[in-house]
């Protein structure tokens, strides 16, 4: 089956497809399976948020069976209206500029609300928008860049949110495991082997959330988009859901199979962070040989900070932690404003005697910093420390911070840094 609809399927007909099992044990017991696979209405078998309606083959509760069978669910795809599709509250998803949803189910009291078709549509609704912000006529081919970090319902939402893009008439760069910091930059580089500049981009990801959630940032080369935008889109999702039928879902999917391009654009971007650090230090090839610097990306997407990054700049990066992406987050949060991930990053610099310790949440915009003595570097700290270096080497620079910062962060900044705290949060140097 292609589709993702199911219709007019009576219970009855799926129920014979236990009858496949050759024993009244195997019968009895696959039959659970089917029922809690394939949620029943009225009668019918109504529309489920597994990929792809993985009618095809149901090995995963096979396994314990000593004779397994594939199973076959020969419904055809309706190209009528999509009855059965959950009621969503768009609107919801929004999380000041991002969207955020649960997108895997299992946790009680957390029903799934970022689903493939939801997904789907929110892409749709990024492509209009970004058509009419660029104001394509038909002659330009936009494009959208899509990446994720290491959650486990990554690969579903990619594949859903490159069909939104493809149904809509943009082309769709995906990259695969990514950061959030790549995904804008992929707007502004210029390469043309790589595809870039894209047009927009779409970075999968809930941050430091548990691993049954998941959601959306949005970028073009002017930057994050809004809260404004995110509603705009969002809007325009929950109309284009509501119009959704089987035939264009069907439509969009074959779509998106003839647009999709891979690329690797995370050598790019991490060759280029090299280049800029070479070029900030003097030129200097390595310029941090000498130094021990130990990663904990917390089985984020992080986890090329080491090899890529630091090791081509002369450091040594041994006793670094939890580099391989897992979604499940086995080890701690991926959150650099988490105490047990902070403790853990502290303990990996001084069993290893290291000078420095850095720490990434999920998708690699936010990081704290521990020194050679176990003292932590976590947002105010980090940020004023930043912002001094800054300001020394390029005077009258602006520095924007965000509205959880302390107030002994805007003390710091005022009277050592010369600088006031405006209403809005950006921090503006007094000349």
């Amino acid at each position: 089956m292609s589709g993702k609809i199911v219709e007019n399927v009576s219970v009855s007909q799926c129920y014979q497809l236990s009858r496949k099992f050759d024993t009244h044990y195997q019968r009895d017991n696959f039959a659970p399976f089917l029922r809690n696979m394939l949620p029943f209405q009225r009668g019918k078998l109504a529309w489920t948020a597994i990929p792809s309606m993985q009618l095809r083959n149901f090995s995963k509760y096979q396994s314990s069976f000593v004779n397994r069978r594939t199973v076959h669910c020969n419904a055809a795809p309706s190209t009528a209206a999509v009855p059965n599709l959950d009621k969503v509250d768009f609107l919801k998803l929004q999380n000041g500029s991002d969207i955020r949803g649960v997108a895997v189910a299992g946790v009680e009291g957390e029903p799934l609300n970022l689903t493939e078709p939801v997904s789907e549509a929110i892409a749709a609704g990024f492509a209009a928008w970004l058509l009419e912000k660029k104001k394509a006529d038909g002659s330009q081919r936009l494009s959208i860049s899509v990446g994720h970090d290491s959650r486990i319902s990554a690969k579903k939402l990619e594949d859903a949110i490159s069909r939104g893009i493809a149904g809509a008439g943009l082309d769709v760069v995906q990259y695969g495991l990514a950061s959030t910091p790549a995904m804008f930059n992929s707007t502004v580089t210029e390469d043309d082997a790589f595809l870039c500049p894209v047009d927009g981009s779409i970075m999968i990801t809930a941050s430091h959330l548990p691993y049954n959630r998941n959601g959306f940032k949005f970028f073009t080369n002017a930057g994050g988009l809004g809260k404004a935008d995110i509603k705009n889109i969002l809007e325009r999702a929950a109309d284009i859901y509501n119009k959704f039928t089987a035939e264009g879902l069907t439509s969009s999917k074959g779509k998106a199979l003839a647009s999709v391009k891979r690329v690797d654009y995370m050598n790019v971007y991490t060759s280029d962070l090299v280049k800029a650090v070479r070029k900030a230090a003097g030129n200097i090839e390595k310029p941090l040989e000498g130094f021990h610097i130990v990663v904990d990306a917390g089985n984020g997407a992080g986890g090329f900070f080491a090899a890529k990054v630091l090791e081509p700049l002369g450091a040594v990066t041994s006793g670094s932690q939890f580099l391989e992406p897992d979604g499940m987050f086995p080890n701690h949060i991926p959150n650099p404003e988490d105490k047990t991930a902070m403790k853990a990053i502290t303990q990996a610099v001084l069993d290893n005697k290291a000078d420095l310790g850095i720490i990434f949440d999920t998708d690699v915009d936010r990081s704290a910093a521990v020194d050679s003595t176990g003292l932590e570097f976590n947002r105010n700290r980090l940020i004023a420390l930043m912002s001094a270096i800054v300001l020394e080497e390029h005077p009258g620079t602006t520095i924007v911070t965000d509205s959880v910062t302390s107030d002994g962060l805007t003390t710091f900044i005022e009277k050592k840094l010369g600088m006031r705290k405006t209403e809005n949060g950006i921090l503006l140097l007094l000349y």
